[in-house]
C-alpha cells in the first residue's frame, strides 16, 4: 500500500508484512558515480524495491548492500532523497547518501526525519536541547526549517502517553505530524527547499492498517490490507484521494488499474 508521486515514483508505503519506508528530500544527497557491480535502482522507486523485496529493517538493509539507487529527474526537479525505514517488531533506520556513500542510523531511537542538513547533523542539532524538566514554559524552535521541525517532532515524540488503543496511537503520530508540517503560505520557498506539506500518513505495523491526510481536504482515510489481495498476478488496485467525499476506511473504494502506476 503505497502513496506515488508523479506517477512514477513511491514517497510512503507498508507492505502485507508490516515493513514501511517513508521518503523525503534531502538536498544534501549523493548517490556516486554509477556502481554497475551493483544493481540500478530508480531513486524515486528506491523505497518501493524494498518494500517489495524485504519484510523487516534488517533485510533492507542486507539488500542495500547490492543496490545503488540512480538518480532521475521529473518536470526539473531531482530526487535527492533519503528514507526513513522501519517494521513490526519496532525496528527503525534512516538511510542517507553523503558523497557518494551510504549513511545508515540503524537503531530504534532513530524516529524522526525532516529534511536538510544531514542527519548527523540533525543529532548534533537536537544535542543543543535539554528536555528533562520540560514544562509548557519550555522554548521550542517554532519555524518551517527542517531543523525546527525535527526537534518540534523529537520534544512531542518524547512527551507522547502510551496509547492505550490504535485510535489514541495514530491521533498522537498525526497530532505530531501537523506539527511539523509546513503551512499554506509559510515562508518556505528558497530555492532547493519543499513547501506546503502535502499529505500525512500514519500506519498501525501491526495490524496492517495504513491512514492517509491529504492537506486539501478535512478527512482523514485509512485502508485495511487484510482487504486487499496481495497474491502474485492480482490486480493494482488505486485510489485518488483528491475527493471531498472519502472519509474513514476506504478499502472497497480501490478500483483496478487500468495500467500499472509505473
Amino acid at each position: 500500500m503505497v502513496t506515488t508521486i508523479y506517477g512514477v515514483g513511491t514517497a510512503d508505503g507498508v507492505n502485507e508484512r508490516g515493513f514501511a519506508i517513508h521518503m523525503l528530500y534531502l538536498n544534501a544527497t549523493d548517490f556516486g558515480p554509477r556502481d554497475t557491480s551493483k544493481l540500478g535502482v530508480h531513486a524515486g522507486l528506491w523505497g518501493q524495491y524494498l518494500l517489495d523485496n524485504a519484510a523487516s529493517v534488517g533485510e533492507a538493509l542486507e539488500l542495500m548492500k547490492g543496490i545503488q539507487p540512480v538518480m532521475v529527474a521529473v518536470h526539473g526537479v531531482k530526487a535527492t532523497v533519503h528514507l526513513a525505514i522501519e517494521d513490526a517488531a519496532g525496528e527503525s533506520a534512516i538511510i542517507e547518501y553523503i558523497g557518494g556513500k551510504p549513511v545508515v542510523h540503524h537503531g530504534r531511537q532513530y524516529r524522526v526525519m525532516t529534511n536538510d542538513p544531514t542527519y548527523d547533523e540533525q543529532l548534533a542539532n537536537l544535542a543543543r536541547y535539554d528536555f528533562t524538566n520540560a514544562t509548557r514554559q519550555t522554548p521550542l524552535p517554532g519555524n518551517v526549517d527542517p531543523r525546527d521541525r525535527f526537534v518540534r517532532s523529537a520534544y512531542y515524540l518524547q512527551m507522547l502517553p502510551e496509547p492505550r488503543s490504535e485510535r489514541e496511537a495514530i491521533a498522537g503520530i498525526l497530532a505530531i505530524a501537523r506539527n511539523a508540517s509546513v503551512p499554506f503560505g509559510a515562508p518556505n520557498n528558497a530555492p532547493g527547499t519543499l513547501y506546503n506539506t502535502e499529505y500525512r500518513t500514519a500506519i498501525d505495523l501491526t495490524n496492517r492498517r495504513y491512514f492517509f491526510e491529504l492537506t486539501t481536504t478535512p478527512n482523514v482515510i485509512w485502508m485495511d490490507l487484510a482487504k486487499f489481495n496481495f497474491q502474485p498476478g492480482a490486480p493494482v488496485m488505486i485510489l485518488d484521494p483528491d475527493n471531498i467525499e472519502l472519509a474513514g476506511n476506504v478499502s472497497a473504494k480501490f478500483k483496478a488499474a487500468r495500467n500499472t502506476p509505473f
